[in-house]
């Protein structure tokens, strides 16, 4: 009996060691990060997140038809509330890719890229620069510091603003960053405030792309400059090949996307709200590396981690529906690496833009 108790005990021992290896060693994304046990529905109490993330799944299950564009800003501040603590635990705290760079690791891929985008609107201390879908706020932390500017992000979401505000504080950086809770479509900030712009993988949540660069152009001062990372299909891409159209719709409906627009769309929209062009380019094209060999060499994490959240929900510490909102994300990996592969799809195409110092009278308006 007593060989049978030790042997029980130590079997016990073992499978609640390997319990907390499973949840609190392989859990966090990162140091700074969520852990698995942390999981929530954002702002949606818990009894909630399966009955948001049906309805979400309903809206949004075929984008390219989507007629309630105005309910759009409702359903991306739903998708992120769902996605927010998952994206943050197996992803990090900056909600975007990067080009894979030889010798560096992703999280120093990622700091370089954003970095990037506060060298080319010439970001330095005593600017004033906007964050135009700030998400919980890695690329505006990054920029910060690297620049030294002060930077003002807004997001739809109001749990991404507490979770942006935490880190902030945690990384000493609340004095430099602050973080708006608002519509990047209708922004709460006075014409001619900031001194450069940008948005990394943000705008692509717009209905109307003319909208959101309307509103950027108006609260940028004169002779600023503006840059974005913009999620777009490539010239590759055939609208009448299904194989492409179910990437795309496989992209949109597990992204939050009321529709992505082509690549030579982009410039042109710009310039009807006054912008002048002044370089534009897919970061993602050679030399720049894969940017989704991340995804694929993901794919063993996901499985770990779907049974951790399959566990977690079952033994009601997460909520009900974040076993699907995982299994839909894993989904989306799939045709985002499928997109990757095959060339129809980047989600790094860079514009970047200038304020003329003159008055510059937008062109006619049009669906974009």
């Amino acid at each position: 009996m007593a060989m049978e108790s030790v042997a029980i005990f130590f079997t016990g021992a073992l499978l609640l060691g390997g319990l907390y290896w499973f949840v609190c060693v392989l859990g966090p994304a990162e140091q700074k990060g969520k852990r698995a046990t942390d999981l929530s529905g954002g702002s949606i109490t818990a009894d909630k997140v399966q009955d948001k993330y049906r309805q979400y799944w309903s809206f949004f299950r075929r984008p390219s038809e989507i007629e309630t564009k105005d309910r759009v800003p409702d359903f991306v501040d739903t998708f992120y509330n769902l996605v927010t603590d998952i994206y943050e635990w197996g992803w990090g705290q900056s909600f975007h890719f990067s080009p894979s760079v030889p010798g560096k690791s992703h999280r120093d891929a990622t700091r370089l890229h954003e970095e990037m985008a506060a060298d080319l609107i010439l970001a330095k201390p005593g600017h004033r620069v906007l964050d135009v879908g700030c998400g919980v706020g890695g690329p505006m932390r990054a920029i910060a510091s690297h620049s030294g500017a002060k930077i003002v992000g807004i997001t739809i979401n109001e749990y991404q603003v507490n979770r942006a505000e935490a880190h902030n504080k945690k990384a000493g950086l609340d004095g430099q960053c602050e973080v708006v809770c608002g519509n990047f479509l209708e922004m709460p900030f006075p014409a001619e405030s900031f001194d450069g712009a940008y948005s990394i993988e943000a705008t692509c949540h717009a209905p109307r792309l003319q909208d959101v660069y309307s509103e950027i152009f108006r609260v940028l001062k004169p002779g600023a400059f503006y840059v974005s990372y913009e999620w777009v299909t490539t010239d590759k891409y055939r609208p009448e090949d299904p194989a492409h159209v179910e990437v795309i719709q496989g992209i949109e409906r597990g992204d939050a996307l009321p529709g992505l627009r082509g690549q030579s769309n982009i410039a042109a929209t710009a310039q009807k709200v006054g912008f002048e062009v002044v370089e534009e380019r897919d970061l993602a094209q050679p030399p720049a590396g894969p940017w989704w060999t991340r995804l694929k060499m993901g794919r063993v994490a996901y499985w770990r981690n779907h049974i951790l959240v399959t566990i977690l929900a079952a033994l009601g510490i997460a909520p009900k529906g974040t076993v699907d909102v995982h299994e839909m994300l894993f989904k989306t990996a799939g045709y985002l690496t499928r997109g990757g592969e095959t060339g129809i799809f980047t989600p790094m195409h860079m514009i970047l833009c200038r304020k003329p110092n003159l008055p510059v009278v937008a062109q006619d308006p049009s669906s974009n």
